[in-house]
Order: structure tokens, then C-alpha cells, then sequence
């Protein structure tokens, strides 16, 4: 039995639906620390609170919205995001120390992370391997150029916060739903499928008449009005429980129903992340993605699901209702064009990981 420690970022539930996945695999055979701050704290602390997997919280590096007022859009909050940015920097020291006492009292075998920053340069410093396993270096090791020009220049900016991170690690794995090529001489990399959780894994996908929505903390009028025109009920995850209003029913965030909602509807509108994307058309769900205002990220998410053909992307800000009718009246060419041969990435995952483990192969 290894020690592993492993630590995420607490951004977006991406990072915790993957690291969860891989914990899932590995928590029979090996023991698992995971560092978590914020959201995904949250999301993982009651799902692990009476197992063996050993769930820590500490400070982590978050970005704040807020509406505008003259715009209606969530929008980065670059005044609140800064001060917590500092504070979290203050700390740094201090939180670099706790997890360095960790280290040489449990001497863990491994460490991974996904994009976390402290974990991984505490690592380092001590000398235990680390293998870096998220998204968001696809940033650093994809030769982006054929993306739209606009892209590209946000992309590069994009790279050089993923390099400032952390560097150093003996692999570097890609989670994703898209594959773009490799820049020449990259050494190191693998580029896998999305980490699926078991819930997903385990769900035999249906083709019902209902939407599933996911909207992270914040809906337009306009959203809405553009979920109303869909013409059929909409099941809404991330705003939480509310009163329903006509078709559009919310719902409380809940991984279970929301797994078989989504394995037994008829498409997913949602943000544009990597994660649910990838889960979706594994599901054969087709996928009408809303990147969210100036998160460029996704609106590279959703470039590389308009060109796969699998469905289609429009800013959030951009909605309307044409948008939704013509993704509805289209969802069946859409499905028709997904290809889910690659979208399974956990088994290349584990091989990954087996190859620094004590006593494995």
C-alpha cells in the first residue's frame, strides 16, 4: 500500500469531479490524502467524512463574480479577487509549512495534483515525484494554432499563468473531451479522456424528452428566456431549489439525481467546461455550451465542441431563443456525430499513475 497525497484547485467542480474519480480507483489498494480548498471542499468533505480517504482543508486561489448592474452579466470581480489573491499569498509561507510537516510525518510515495499550487512546490523542494493531472494544462502543451485569432492571444496569456504554478513534475497528464495536437518536442505529456465517476460510469444513458441545465451560481433573463424556448421541460442544476416557473423546473444540487437526469434526457445546455461536456457526450448527450462573459477558457471549450460537431457554443451574454430552437430541432444530427471512443480517459489515467507507485509496473 502507497501514500498518496493529492491536491486541487477549488474552482469550478471539474477539478473535484476528476480527482474523486481517480480517488475512487485507487482508495482499495492505496492510502489517499487530499488537500482541498473552497468549493471543492465542499463537494468532497461529505462524501469521504466516515471512509478511510483523508480530506484536508486549506486556503486556495479563487475567482469572485459579481452581476454588472448596467449589463445584467457575471463578470470577474478583479477588485475582490485581488485582496483574497493577497491574502492568500500572506499565507503562503505558513500553509507551505503545514504541508511540509505532513510530508516528512507521513512520507507519502506520490504526489498529485490538480492545479494546486502548494502541494506540488512542497514536493519539489522535499524530492517526492509529483504528476500534474487536470485540464488546464492543455494551455501550456497544445499547438493552438488554429484556434480564432482572438483565442490564440488569450490562450498565450492563459499559459503563462498555468507555467507559474508549479513546473517540475515528472508527468503531465490532459484530462479532456477535445485532443488538439502536441507541440513539437513536448516530452512528458499524455493526453487522456475526461475522468469519469462511477455514478456515470455504471448509468445506462436513455433518450428522454427533457433538458438538463447547469448554470454555475448566476442566469440571465435572456438565459432564461432562451430555456423557455427549448419548448419542453428544463431541469436546472447550480442555482439551487427554487419555485418552478412554467417548464423550467431548479433543482437542488444533488450528484445522484443529477447523473440519472442527465443519462435520461435529451441534451445538456450548460457553461462551457471541460468536465460536464466530456461526461455529457460520453452520455450521448448533444451539448448547446454557454462560456460564461471573458472566460476564455471556455470559449476555447466550446470552439472545440462547434468543430467536433457534436454540438454548439454561444456566449452567455449572446443568448437568445433562436439559439435553443435550433439546437433542439438539431439535436438528433448532433448526436449523431459524437464520438465516444476517447472521451473515457481512467483507465490511462491509473496506468499513468501505477508507473511511480512503489512495487507496481
Amino acid at each position: 500500500m502507497a501514500t498518496i497525497f493529492y491536491s486541487l484547485s477549488g474552482e469550478g467542480r471539474g477539478h473535484a469531479t476528476r480527482v474523486r474519480a481517480v480517488v475512487e480507483a485507487l482508495r482499495k489498494q492505496h492510502r489517499i490524502v487530499v488537500y482541498a480548498p473552497g468549493h471543492a471542499y465542499e463537494l468532497l468533505s461529505p462524501v469521504y467524512k466516515e471512509t478511510e480517504v483523508d480530506i484536508r482543508h486549506i486556503p486556495g486561489l479563487v475567482f469572485y463574480y459579481k452581476e454588472c448592474p448596467s449589463t445584467g452579466r457575471r463578470q470577474l470581480d478583479p477588485f475582490k479577487t485581488g485582496i483574497k489573491g493577497l491574502n492568500y499569498i500572506a499565507g503562503y509561507s505558513e500553509l507551505s509549512k503545514r504541508i511540509q510537516d505532513d510530508i516528512e510525518a507521513e512520507t507519502p510515495d506520490l504526489v498529485i495534483t490538480d492545479f494546486e499550487p502548494a502541494l506540488p512546490r512542497v514536493a519539489r523542494q522535499v524530492g517526492i515525484p509529483f504528476i500534474s493531472l487536470d485540464h488546464q494544462h492543455f494551455l501550456l502543451v497544445s499547438d493552438l494554432s488554429k484556434l480564432p485569432a482572438d483565442l490564440q492571444r488569450h490562450a498565450f496569456f492563459m499559459a503563462q499563468v498555468v507555467r507559474g504554478y508549479y513546473h517540475g513534475q515528472v508527468q503531465t497528464v490532459v484530462s479532456s473531451f477535445y485532443f488538439p495536437p502536441l507541440k513539437p518536442n513536448t516530452q512528458d505529456v499524455s493526453q487522456i479522456g475526461v475522468l469519469l465517476r462511477d455514478e456515470i460510469l455504471q448509468t445506462t444513458p436513455e433518450h428522454g424528452e427533457h433538458i438538463v441545465a447547469y448554470l454555475r451560481r448566476f442566469g440571465s433573463p435572456e438565459v432564461f428566456r432562451s430555456l423557455e424556448a427549448c419548448g419542453c421541460e428544463v431541469r436546472i442544476y447550480g442555482l439551487g431549489a427554487q419555485h418552478s416557473n412554467g417548464k423550467l423546473k431548479f433543482c437542488e444540487i444533488d450528484m445522484y439525481r443529477f447523473v440519472e437526469d442527465l443519462a435520461t434526457s435529451r441534451a445538456l445546455i450548460s457553461t462551457a467546461g471541460n468536465q460536464l461536456i466530456g461526461e455529457a457526450l460520453y452520455l450521448e448527450k448533444p451539448v448547446l455550451a454557454m462560456p460564461e462573459y471573458c472566460n476564455h477558457e471556455q470559449r476555447i471549450n466550446g470552439h472545440f465542441l462547434q468543430d467536433s460537431g457534436a454540438g454548439m457554443t454561444v456566449g452567455m451574454e449572446q443568448m437568445q431563443p433562436l439559439y435553443t430552437r435550433y439546437f433542439i430541432e438539431h439535436c438528433e444530427e448532433f448526436r449523431s456525430r459524437i464520438d465516444r471512443k476517447n472521451i473515457h480517459g481512467n483507465t490511462t489515467a491509473l496506468n499513468i499513475i501505477n508507473r511511480y507507485l512503489p512495487g507496481t509496473t
